[in-house]
């Protein structure tokens, strides 16, 4: 599939089939994220998968707000991003680079999420990417170190709708050319 296929074809999806992802997907949709670039190549992305029924159970019941149990309830892998803390946006000595600090972090787990959910489309996959959740249940329940900072929780699975594109917003709209 080429890219602009790809781009164009990419939706948020809130209805799964009930099929099982294979692996290698998972796989091949996390690899794609590692190709992404980062601050100094700290490649500081993380990728915590879930696809057993009890592990998904436990984490839609105790880590997601309603709304987003149901946007995800078919879901049959769900994928937590984080970044690790501290590296990206500063120093090997640990002194910031600039004002942003770990929010280079956020920006480079953004990119490699959108690799991966690109990644996903052309696999034929659907995702939702969610950033209202509960980040304590979260790390108590996947044990995710303080070091890391919880990003999103991206919903992958085959999709059981065809979702329109939203209207999207003009180049004029959102472009300044000097």
């Amino acid at each position: 599939m080429e890219l602009q296929n790809v781009l164009q074809q990419r939706r948020s999806i809130r209805k799964y089939k009930q099929q099982p992802v294979e692996k290698e997907k998972i796989e091949e949709m996390i690899q794609a994220a590692i190709y992404s670039e980062s601050w100094k190549n700290s490649q500081t992305p993380r990728y915590h998968v879930i696809q057993s029924k009890e592990m998904l159970e436990q984490f839609k019941k105790k880590c997601l707000p309603e709304f987003n149990q149901k946007n995800i309830a078919d879901a049959p892998v769900l994928i937590v991003t984080t970044f690790v803390k501290d590296r990206a946006g500063f120093q090997r000595n640990g002194s910031p680079d600039n004002e942003l600090q770990n929010g280079w972090g956020v920006y480079d787990c953004g990119l490699a999420n959108q690799n991966l959910i690109l990644k996903a489309t052309e696999l034929g996959l659907g995702t939702l990417v969610m950033g209202i959740r509960d980040e304590r249940a979260i790390r108590d329940l996947l044990e995710i170190p303080v070091q890391e900072t919880i990003v999103s929780v991206i919903g992958v699975g085959y999709p059981d709708i065809e979702p329109s594109m939203p209207k999207r917003k003009t180049i004029e709209e959102v472009s300044t050319f000097y």
